[in-house]
């Protein structure tokens, strides 16, 4: 064997390097290269006793002693350089390194063998407590910290992608899909692909302290957003945010986004994707390999798991979706409409001067006052200034000019007599304008207030 504690003793001691090889017997340039070497891994004399050759051979040349084992050499210096990137771990390297084997025909060290030798590099140790959920009970959702990475076509800079995670504690099976933002549209988006992803709602929805869904979560009160509450009463479910500061209340989501930037968004830094949905196809690939890798500690996968304890204790999804909705407030005008998108709507004029809450979605205009429904209407498109109005929204008076036409004039006539029918039919003739000969009808109808339909049609 090389005498590695001799070379470097008398280097440290001052001989030259023709003195250590006539010392040693080794050549010039192996004992150039170990010099070189041991002061790139800093290596220093005084050596400990444990520092034997031995351990200074493997530490110099870690696949020297591989060499001859059969197994693919682990490339170590790759493995310390990837372990310094974020959320790349021991486990997703020797996944790839199987990986890498297989498709080279090469047998690979098994993942104890492989930490094993890699400890002479780097070895880091992680606990975290698991939190027992009932099936179908929560629905922990949160964004993960950390991001994906798109490459714009046109100028080719990077472009974030942000990651939903939802996760069932129970079965620990998770759902994920990227977004370009952490908008309400993407939140309220992810939250309705989740559960169609389980096939079911959970009792519970644990979200974090987002402004997207949560807009106040102290002790005096929780105030949700209104979409998201809305979401929420639309799949039957309760919304219980995390309290602040306590990542515990959702430990199975923040165990989830760790393993996920490890098994999703890590994986995935050396892909190249130019859209979100070639991004979103290969994690959903990559999700689906998550979740039915078989657990470390305990028979069965995440999917497993959630087929045979945790499916059927989830609620049945509604017949629809829930359709994405904005929360307005409005002021009811004097002529009993409010402006919704530059478009107009009509409220009961009981409610003028009052404010209400409007819910808009893509085809429907719904209006509160105080929580209870009043009325809706198609959302109108178009052209500006459109009006949609309700007939039994108007006053009385305002229903007596609107039914003042020539033929409810006409109708209203028949109903009388004869007579009466061949004056209102003089009437709009010989008026000059429709709207003039409408009104000669209208004073009529007023003095068939004060009179009987038979004088009336006698006086004709």
């Amino acid at each position: 064997m090389f005498q590695y504690r001799k070379v470097l003793e008398m280097k440290a001691e001052g001989f030259s390097l023709r003195s250590i090889r006539a010392a040693t017997g080794h050549s010039r340039q192996k004992i150039t290269e170990v010099i070189r070497l041991a002061e790139e891994k800093n290596v220093q004399c005084p050596l400990s006793e444990e520092q034997t050759d031995k351990w200074l051979e493997e530490a110099f040349f870690p696949n020297k002693s591989m060499a001859g084992s059969g197994y693919q050499p682990i490339d170590f210096e790759y493995v310390h350089k990837e372990l310094a990137k974020k959320n790349v771990s021991l486990t997703l390297l020797h996944h790839e390194y199987e990986a890498h084997c297989r498709a080279s025909g090469t047998i690979p060290y098994a993942y104890r063998s492989f930490v094993r030798h890699y400890r002479k590099f780097a070895e880091k140790q992680k606990a975290t407590m698991r939190i027992k959920r009932k099936p179908g009970e929560i629905l922990e959702v949160d964004w993960a910290g950390s991001t994906g990475i798109l490459i714009d076509r046109d100028t080719g800079e990077k472009v974030k992608v942000y990651v939903f995670v939802a996760t069932l504690p129970s079965s620990q099976l998770s759902y994920v899909e990227g977004f370009l933002s952490m908008d309400l549209t993407s939140w309220i988006t992810a939250h309705r692909h989740a559960y169609e992803y389980f096939q079911g709602v959970t009792e519970i929805l644990v979200p974090d302290n987002l402004k997207t869904g949560v807009q106040q979560n102290s002790r005096k009160g929780l105030l949700l957003n209104p979409t998201y509450k809305d979401m929420a009463n639309h799949y039957g479910t309760i919304v219980m945010p995390a309290r602040v500061r306590a990542p515990k209340d959702k430990a199975s989501v923040e165990g989830s986004v760790r393993a996920i930037s490890t098994w999703i968004i890590a994986a995935l830094r050396h892909t190249t994707c130019f859209d979100l949905k070639e991004w979103n196809d290969i994690a959903k690939e990559k999700l689906e390999e998550f979740n039915h890798r078989s657990f470390t500690k305990r028979e069965g996968s995440r999917w497993s798991a959630f087929l045979e304890e945790e499916k059927s204790y989830l609620s049945p999804l509604p017949p629809m979706p829930y359709q994405l909705s904005e929360w307005l407030v409005a002021k009811v005008q004097p002529d009993y409409h409010i402006s919704v998108k530059s478009q107009f709507y009509s409220v009961p004029y009981e409610y003028i001067s009052q404010q209400v809450d409007v819910k808009v979605t893509d085809h429907l205009i719904e209006i509160f006052y105080n929580h209870m429904r009043v009325t809706s209407h198609s959302r109108l498109y178009g052209k500006y200034g459109q009006q949609s109005t309700n007939r039994d929204h108007m006053p009385d008076e305002h229903k007596l000019y609107i039914d003042q036409t020539p033929t409810n004039a006409l109708s209203w006539a028949k109903g009388i007599g004869q007579a009466t029918l061949q004056v209102v039919e003089l009437l709009l003739k010989n008026a000059s304008a429709e709207k003039q000969g409408v009104q000669s009808v209208f004073a009529l109808k007023r003095v068939s207030r004060q009179h009987s339909k038979y004088e009336l049609e006698k006086a004709c």
